[in-house]
């Protein structure tokens, strides 16, 4: 091997088209790109451009919305619980929390934690600690000797001054009204 011989391997560089140096180039002018217009431009984007006419992302109707304030819980059902704790993924001799539930698998990263539903069948007897249980799962627990405790607080939203939001301030004078209209307060 000699120093004047050294190449690159066939295919490792991609020859550079030197554009705009005169029309015997034949890359000269408008430098490949055709004649005038947006996809002659530099910054060129026209997905989803369709010629001037509405766009068809834009002609289909849109319904629903995200609510924000909405709670979001990681959705355990009592069928599961029973079958992690037979398959030896859960322990029920101790108090069931959230960590553990992630860690065997049952719950994913939620905001507001886990709660508790009944579809299925529960035979072991735990002490299981979420933050909301339905009706039928905390019946289902309880009759299988266990006990569940909740933990959820539900959120309030302030102002900027601290004090209670417009919505918690306008439904707390309504339900005062209303008691004092049935005579209660």
């Amino acid at each position: 091997m000699k120093l004047n011989e050294i190449r690159n391997n066939p295919g490792a560089h991609k020859h550079k088209h030197k554009v705009g140096r005169g029309s015997s180039s034949g890359l000269g002018k408008t430098s490949g790109r055709g004649v005038k217009g947006a996809k002659a431009r530099t910054g060129n984007a026209v997905y989803g451009f369709e010629g001037g006419q509405m766009p068809l992302h834009m002609r289909m109707p849109k319904r629903g919305f995200n609510n924000i304030f909405a709670n979001d819980f990681s959705e355990v059902n009592i069928g599961l619980l029973q079958k992690a704790i037979d398959d030896k993924r859960l322990k029920n001799d101790g108090k069931i929390t959230l960590e553990v539930l992630r860690k065997a698998g049952l719950a994913h990263k939620s905001r507001d934690g886990v709660r508790l539903l009944g579809k299925g069948a529960i035979t072991a007897k735990i002490d299981i600690e979420v933050a909301g249980v339905s009706a039928g799962a905390r019946a289902a627990v309880e009759k299988a000797g266990g006990t569940v405790t909740t933990t959820f607080v539900k959120k309030v939203y302030t102002n900027k001054k601290g004090g209670p939001g417009k919505r918690q301030t306008r439904r707390t004078e309504a339900a005062a009204k209303r008691l004092e209209r049935n005579g209660h307060a």
